[in-house]
């Protein structure tokens, strides 16, 4: 385990998961604005799995947290993190099982990764882009206190059509505390 939250924990990808993670990046409304095409084969899950497995949370590059939900120890979603080289700063990204959505987990699992990066590892920036269709992550990282930094028009090509992004960012200066509002000034 890595992190822990009341309903979750967050852990590394074994190699069990690949048929949840499979059956949730196949189902086309979850890979829907994501850089992957569904379905996702079984050999594919496999490989990925043993990828995200021999990341490092503590090193630059991607590390992929998965989400499992105490109540069934089942894998409920997936928050990347990308450490930049300077260990400053990072990029995140997230996926929930269709099923699993609007319940909170996806906020529960963010805000977790948050408080441990700007916490114990003690990054300036935290930084997010998401399709600028995908309302449900819009909203989200709003409500985790980002700003919307940006919109790239017709910036990415993806699944035979042009889309926008928009670009969010979050400060350690600006973070919430997980139980109070916005610092001021």
């Amino acid at each position: 385990m890595l992190l822990e939250t009341p309903r979750l924990v967050l852990r590394r990808f074994r190699a069990e998961d690949a048929a949840p993670l499979a059956a949730y990046r196949s189902d086309p409304q979850v890979a829907r604005y994501q850089g992957w095409t569904a379905p996702l084969p079984p050999g594919t899950a496999e490989r990925t799995v043993r990828d995200f497995a021999s990341g490092s949370p503590d090193e630059p590059g991607w590390f992929q947290y998965a989400v499992e939900l105490k109540a069934d120890r089942g894998l409920v979603g997936d928050v990347g993190l990308r450490l930049h080289e300077n260990l400053m700063q990072a990029d995140l990204g997230f996926t929930l099982a269709r099923d699993r959505q609007g319940l909170g987990y996806a906020g529960e699992a963010v805000r977790a990764v948050l408080d441990d990066v700007f916490g114990r590892r003690g990054l300036h920036r935290v930084s997010a882009e998401c399709d600028a269709r995908n309302d449900r992550s819009a909203r989200l990282l709003r409500r985790l206190g980002f700003v919307q930094e940006g919109l790239r028009r017709q910036a990415t090509w993806i699944k035979g059509e042009w889309t926008d992004d928009l670009l969010f960012g979050l400060l350690a200066h600006d973070r919430r505390p997980p139980d109070g509002p916005a610092p001021s000034g």
